[in-house]
């Protein structure tokens, strides 16, 4: 490949495609090497679009094509424009990469993975009926980053309300904890078939999926015999370092 001409000053131009077929990307700081023919597979792409005559894109200073987008999963993408093979993991974000790139093959076959009929079919529709989810994922992890000063730790209560039985009992269950009752956040209830288990994996799930390790275990109240127990509560535990 050739360099980029810089005879314009403060120009930068594309290399020219004429001088070989083998073409260097830089995809977000991401570097891969394939080939034109690999890249136009698939006619109405929209890299097919981009390397169809005078690529629609800027060099970096090394002469590779530069796409300004996450390339982490890109190589993915190449692997399916080379040899048709689907990725076994980060299904999801693969499927987004290939939205974007308008790669309508790809797209279908990932749609019909396991992994994403699960996750479009089951997961996302029962969280849809859940009050709140996302934004109280957003609230853990706001809550759990005040508490990180100095501390390897941060635990989360959760208080999860399955059904509406569970809800009317909220007040008397909130003050059996030993602890700061604003930061408990609240779950439910719902009208679904997925229980109270598979609710706090999908909060796990999304949580991780953000880069946190975090762990759920139950949460025992222990204010003595006196006190009713309940088993709504139970704590995620942020871990730092």
């Amino acid at each position: 490949m050739s360099l980029p001409d810089y005879k314009s000053p403060g120009k930068q131009s594309s290399p020219a495609l004429s001088h070989s077929p083998i073409v260097q990307l830089n995809i977000g700081g991401h570097f891969f090497t394939t080939t034109l023919s690999t890249l136009r597979k698939h006619p109405g792409s929209k890299l097919a679009d981009i390397f169809s005559g005078q690529p629609k894109l800027r060099s970096d200073a090394e002469g590779r094509y530069f796409i300004d987008r996450d390339g982490t999963h890109f190589g993915a993408i190449l692997e399916f424009l080379r040899t048709e093979r689907l990725p076994t993991e980060n299904v999801l974000q693969v499927h987004s990469e290939a939205v974007h790139y308008n790669i309508k093959p790809l797209v279908k076959q990932l749609e019909e993975t396991p992994q994403f009929f699960g996750e479009a079919v089951g997961r996302q529709p029962f969280l849809s009926r859940l009050p709140n989810y996302k934004e109280n994922i957003e609230v853990l992890i706001r809550i759990a980053r005040a508490e990180a000063i100095a501390a390897r730790h941060s635990t989360i209560i959760i208080c999860v309300l399955r059904t509406e039985e569970d809800a009317s009992v909220y007040g008397d269950a909130i003050n059996s904890l030993d602890a700061d009752k604003e930061s408990v956040v609240t779950f439910g209830p719902w009208k679904a078939v997925p229980t109270v288990a598979d609710l706090l994996d999908c909060v796990r799930m999304d949580v991780e999926a953000q880069g946190y390790r975090v762990s759920v275990q139950p949460h025992s109240t222990n204010r003595g015999v006196l006190y009713k127990s309940y088993d709504c509560f139970y704590k995620l535990t942020f871990t730092w370092w």
